[in-house]
């Protein structure tokens, strides 16, 4: 039985995300740039891109086939449904007894499986490119995120992400080392699956160099708004599911509306610092060689492996 109070969180945590995604963009560049010490664009300039996309034409190479046209659709439902799934402001979702750990997994894989094969369809070389090279960092990243939801579904003895996050917030004061290293894995893949330094680069076009951005060249008009929306929504949802599992204080426990409301002032504080981190991240870090990817992700990948294994051996008697 869905509650009124399940409902309404989940339609604002859609409604948030789809406002917010492109602010947390804008809020990263910002921050990045002042660490770098150069003049900030304005905080809501992926809004002013996207209205400029969405009013212009569509254009279309000749051999482009219907996946091509459906593939921008297709990311940005992705997108929305993984930020359905992530407990943003409540663990009360109506999507919580189905979409667990495993299908956000899932979701993010059919995003890269579409938007991989969008930019293969055309038949350009930096498409195939692009395409071959981000179906490489998924095949690295997904096991390593995998292993980080696996070491919390053991502490939470489930892998609904509702039920990691009502354990892990509204428990008693626990200490798990194995969230040390979870939390570090899964900044990693974060970085990675973002396209963000130091796996790729999204303010560079350098073609020898680039990954997400080599598979959208061909794309225009409402479908390139769709993708670049998709790919801040994308970066909302990692950071809120970062956010929710390893530092879940102040998500709305069960049909509580009034902290519902009080969740969305905190989330926001929660953002912004998240968002200066990561531009911290990436003004200390340089743009390593696409060789080095599998080296920086099979770390990540040891590291969630020592979390599960500190979970097994040290804490299982906890």
């Amino acid at each position: 039985m869905i509650s009124v109070s399940g409902f309404l969180g989940q339609l604002f945590a859609i409604a948030l995300a789809l406002v917010l995604a492109p602010l947390l963009s804008g809020w990263v560049g910002q921050c990045r740039a002042w660490f770098q010490s150069r003049s900030a664009p304005p905080l809501l300039l992926p809004y002013f891109m996207l209205q400029k996309l969405f009013n212009k034409d569509v254009v279309l190479a000749h051999n482009a086939s219907s996946l091509f046209r459906a593939a921008p659709f297709l990311i940005f439902g992705c997108m929305v449904l993984a930020c359905a799934i992530v407990p943003t402001l409540s663990t009360d979702l109506p999507f919580a007894p189905a979409a667990d750990a495993l299908a956000l997994v899932g979701v993010f894989g059919l995003a890269r499986i579409f938007i991989s094969l969008a930019g293969m369809d055309v038949g350009t070389s930096f498409g195939t490119l692009g395409g071959r090279r981000e179906m490489l960092v998924g095949f690295l990243a997904e096991p390593a995120l995998l292993m980080v939801f696996f070491t919390l579904a053991m502490i939470a003895q489930s892998t609904s992400l509702a039920t990691i996050v009502e354990t892990l917030a509204h428990r008693d004061l626990v200490i798990y080392p194995s969230l040390a290293f979870a939390g570090i894995a899964f900044t990693f893949v974060s970085l990675a699956e973002n396209a963000r330094v130091p796996v790729d680069n999204p303010a560079t076009h350098l073609e020898l160099t680039m990954i997400h951005e080599a598979m959208i060249l061909e794309y225009s008009g409402r479908h390139l708004a769709l993708i670049e929306w998709a790919a801040s929504l994308k970066l909302y949802a990692y950071s809120c599911l970062g956010l929710a599992l390893f530092f879940p204080w102040g998500i709305a426990p069960g049909d509580n509306f009034l902290a519902l409301v009080a969740a969305i002032p905190l989330l926001l504080l929660k953002l912004a610092i998240g968002g200066a981190f990561l531009a911290g991240i990436e003004t200390v870090n340089a743009k390593m060689r696409i060789f080095r990817a599998p080296e920086f992700l099979g770390t990540a990948f040891m590291l969630a492996v020592l979390g599960l294994l500190v979970r097994l051996l040290l804490e299982s008697r906890v």
